[in-house]
């Protein structure tokens, strides 16, 4: 239990730095919000929790494709912002384009046989 804990407090500690830095300094912030921290976390807890290397490798391979499709949200955010969209629809305009991108992501690799 103590290393699960010791995993979400440091996880949570990125977080709020990110964004308390992006409060003063929006691209700095961004700058570290887009860092792959994430996922270069997600691979060291599971490599510490299961060290198999053709698991990793297919962790990361997925990870990759999953990240292409997210990648129109930081799009689409500030667009509607810039136009009027208020913060929360706009949010969930993103999050949606993005579940929609993810599932289209899921069908296309299933039809060229790449496993995810």
């Amino acid at each position: 239990m103590l290393y699960l804990a010791s995993k979400a407090i440091i996880s949570a500690i990125l977080i709020a730095a990110a964004s308390e830095v992006a409060k003063r300094y929006p691209g700095f912030g961004a700058l570290i919000a887009s860092l792959p921290v994430v996922s270069v976390l997600g691979m060291i807890w599971l490599w510490h929790d299961r060290p198999d290397a053709t698991n990793m490798a297919a962790h990361a391979q997925a990870t990759f494709w999953f990240v292409l499709p997210s990648l129109p949200m930081f799009l689409l955010i500030p667009g509607l912002l810039r136009h009027g969209v208020g913060f929360w629809p706009a949010l969930a305009a993103g999050c949606g384009l993005t579940i929609l991108l993810y599932f289209a992501m899921v069908f296309a690799l299933q039809r060229l046989d790449i496993a995810l």
